[in-house]
C-alpha cells in the first residue's frame, strides 16, 4: 500500500509536496444534477426566473469555482488552470426534470484537476439551486461523482457504472 502523503512526520496534515512530480497534460471531468419540478424546468427554459438567465450564471459560476478551488478546500494546490468547459443537459423523469451538469477541466502541470471538475460541479448546481429557490426549495442536488481524470503517475480513471 503506498504511503499517504497528507500527513507529516509528527501525524499531522500538510499540503502534499509536488517539487519532484512531472507535469503532464490532465484532465478531469465531474457530473452533478439537480432535480426541480416542471414549472422550474419550464421557467429556466424559457430563461423567465426573476433572477436571470439560470444557465448562464451558473456557467460563470463553476467557471470561476474551479479557478477558486484552492481557496475553498485545505489542502489543494493552486493550480493553473488551461481550460473549463460546462454543458448542460435535460432528462425527463416521470413529473420532473433533471439538469444534468458535466465539468471538463484541463491543466498542464504537476497535480490533477479532479476537485477542480468537483468544486465547479458543486457551484453550478448550488448555483441554480439559488436562483431559483424563490420558486421552489424542493429541488435536490446530486449526485455528485468523477467521471474521468487522465495524466499523472496513477494513470487514467474512467467511471465504468453510470450513477444517477
Amino acid at each position: 500500500m503506498p504511503e499517504f502523503t497528507h500527513f507529516n512526520k509528527q501525524g499531522r496534515a500538510q499540503m502534499v509536496d509536488i517539487t519532484e512530480k512531472k507535469e503532464s497534460h490532465r484532465l478531469a471531468v465531474a457530473k452533478t444534477s439537480v432535480l426541480v419540478n416542471e414549472h422550474i424546468y419550464r421557467q429556466i427554459h424559457d430563461q423567465s426566473i426573476k433572477k436571470g438567465d439560470v444557465l448562464a450564471v451558473a456557467q460563470v459560476a463553476g467557471i470561476m469555482a474551479a479557478k477558486q478551488t484552492a481557496a475553498l478546500i485545505p489542502m489543494c494546490h493552486p493550480i493553473p488552470i488551461s481550460g473549463v468547459d460546462i454543458a448542460f443537459d435535460w432528462v425527463s423523469e416521470e413529473s420532473d426534470y433533471r439538469l444534468v451538469i458535466t465539468v471538463s477541466v484541463k491543466t498542464k502541470g504537476s497535480t490533477g484537476v479532479e476537485m477542480e471538475a468537483l468544486t465547479a460541479a458543486s457551484a453550478c448546481a448550488l448555483t441554480v439551486y439559488d436562483m431559483c429557490k424563490a420558486v421552489d426549495k424542493g429541488m435536490v442536488i446530486g449526485p455528485t461523482y468523477l467521471v474521468e481524470k487522465s495524466g499523472g503517475k496513477n494513470g487514467d480513471f474512467r467511471r465504468s457504472d453510470p450513477i444517477r
